[in-house]
């Protein structure tokens, strides 16, 4: 940490990344990839039941009420990554010691290139498809573009879950 005071909201959030009551969530490494899996997962599952939303003509109530429904789930999980990486991500740049900043660093690094691909590989799509059609596919650029934007603001959150290392055990620091 620097030697910056931190406000109240900067002690707030460090305590709440760094409460352990919640470890079992994600104690071991087969959980946070679980963690991660389950939000990924959630995060298509909102993101297809939203193009649904706007692409379909009928009733939207239903797709309103299941969107809400995995909205909690989504959140549970947003905040499991986020504790289990002790507020990589969250927490402002002052607060982080030089060992956290320089992760969340090459978390950004890893997750930017990640993106890139992702973008490159929706636009070829687009393309692809647009060239099979004989025009471009106007109804799905949106929602595309849309998915390619929330994993690009997520795609930190999931490769910080992944990168997390186990807490170490008393056996450990004992050997240390």
């Amino acid at each position: 940490m620097t030697t910056t005071r931190l406000t109240r909201y900067d002690r707030s959030m460090l305590r709440l990344m760094n409460d352990r009551r919640g470890a079992a969530w994600y104690a071991t490494a087969a959980r946070r990839r679980l963690t991660v899996a389950a939000h990924v997962t959630l995060t298509v599952a909102l993101g297809g039941l939203m193009t649904h939303l706007f692409l379909a003509e009928g009733e939207p109530l239903w797709t309103i009420a299941a969107m809400g429904a995995l909205l909690l789930p989504w959140m549970v999980a947003t905040g499991v990554i986020n504790i289990a990486t002790r507020g990589l991500l969250e927490l402002r740049e002052r607060v982080l010691d030089e060992r956290q900043s320089a992760e969340r660093s090459r978390v950004l690094a890893l997750a930017h290139r990640a993106t890139t691909l992702l973008l490159a590989a929706a636009v070829l799509g687009l393309l692809a498809a647009g060239m099979a059609a004989g025009h471009a596919p106007k109804a799905y650029a949106g929602p595309v573009l849309i998915a390619v934007l929330v994993v690009h603001w997520l795609m930190p959150l999931w490769v910080a879950g992944l990168r997390a290392q186990d807490e170490p055990t008393e056996d450990d620091l004992v050997q240390a």
